[in-house]
């Protein structure tokens, strides 16, 4: 099922003459293609959740259009859209045993869509067995634990066989081992079902670990688009840049001049060697350079993006190094970070002192951003 948003926008009113109210989702346009899983990404109050339950029917749009394939269901109400929802909360009966709870969609079925009880427990028990919880069927949502819990979720959202699967945070209420285990879970059962799938949430490793694309939004307004990787690998903005990545990308207040990428005193990089790279699309109301390209920007590195080297250009002050393994992280400073402390991951085997004062680095170029210092749309930087 393939969806389709054209300027989709919604507003809520003021609650006073003198409030404008708020624009929670502003001229949304784009298309999610049939059988793939999306995750909507970005802070609390983009309009995340706003845009799924306007694909659900259980928001009104202000304006613009949805459509399933060629329909336009903007106007049709939930229950007739075909539309499986998966929340936060897991919203479980707790007097009805798992299958009942799975089962109850069904029993609201009318006209000759209304089944039999042999029927609801048989397809009852095919969604048990997808979310591998038949073994269970009996139990009831007190003896079982969070995982679990949202596996049945998902199995009532899966029975009634949606169109399409929309979850809102899905993970959010789950610890850290069972967010890992459930997320595979989810993709491995969005696969067998090939069901277009939105996934809500702000965990950007969550979004990016099971999304065939992303979609980066803020104060109601989309970012980006594209595959993770190439989200994080060719982020449009500053926003972006910042959003994508753990530890997240290191920012300068940095310089264009006389040809060279500056960081305070250090000429960290050519421009001439990034302006062949330049994004694969047109930064808007980018601010004038002068005719040597000279302008104040924001530069940022991602933390594998450095490499110790005894001549490098960049001098950072050295705080300690903290052993993970494999890599090492390097924490330091510099005058003209934006933040406490700048985090370089290094390999393990790179030999960084860490009795001296000061460390030096150069800089990979695919992992360098410029950014305009006004708008903060990206000027130069390359995969």
């Amino acid at each position: 099922m393939k969806i389709t948003l054209k300027e989709l926008t919604k507003r809520f009113p003021g609650r006073t003459r003198n409030d404008a109210g708020v624009t929670a989702v502003d001229r949304f346009d784009f298309v999610i293609p049939s059988g793939k899983l999306v995750g909507l990404l970005g802070p609390s109050g983009c309009g995340k959740s706003t845009t799924l339950l306007m694909i659900s029917g259980l928001e009104k749009p202000t304006s613009g259009r949805i459509f399933f394939d060629e329909e336009d269901v903007t106007d049709i109400p939930p229950e007739e859209r075909g539309v499986g929802l998966v929340f936060q909360n897991y919203a479980l009966y707790p007097h009805m045993t798992v299958e009942q709870n799975i089962m109850f969609p069904l029993g609201n079925l009318k006209g000759d869509k209304r089944m039999s009880k042999e029927e609801m427990k048989r397809r009852a028990l095919e969604a048990g067995k997808l979310v591998q919880i038949d073994a269970l069927m009996n139990r009831r949502p007190k003896e079982l634990s969070g995982g679990q819990q949202q596996r049945v979720a998902i199995a009532r959202a899966l029975v009634k066989m949606p169109r399409v699967l929309l979850m809102d945070e899905p993970l959010s209420n789950l610890d850290a081992r069972l967010r890992l285990q459930t997320r595979v879970e989810i993709r491995r059962i969005q696969r067998e079902t090939g069901l277009t799938t939105i996934f809500v949430t702000h965990d950007q490793e969550e979004a990016m670990s099971i999304s065939d694309f992303i979609v980066v939004m803020k104060d109601g307004v989309m970012q980006q688009i594209g595959s993770p990787q190439s989200v994080y690998d060719d982020p449009h903005n500053l926003f972006v840049a910042k959003f994508l990545g753990t530890p997240p990308i290191n920012v300068f207040a940095g310089r264009i001049k006389d040809g060279q990428v500056y960081i305070g005193e250090n000429a960290v990089f050519p421009v001439a060697e990034l302006d062949d790279e330049k994004p694969d699309f047109e930064p808007e109301d980018a601010q004038e350079m002068g005719s040597a390209g000279d302008c104040d920007v924001w530069v940022g590195i991602r933390p594998e993006g450095f490499l110790p080297d005894p001549e490098g250009p960049l001098v950072l002050g050295l705080k300690g190094i903290e052993v993970m393994g494999r890599d090492i992280t390097v924490v330091s400073t510099h005058p003209d970070f934006q933040g406490d402390t700048v985090r370089s991951i290094i390999d393990a085997q790179s030999g960084v002192d860490a009795t001296k004062a000061e460390v030096r680095m150069r800089v990979r170029p695919s992992k360098l951003f410029v950014f305009d210092k006004n708008t903060e749309e990206r000027l130069y930087g390359r995969k």
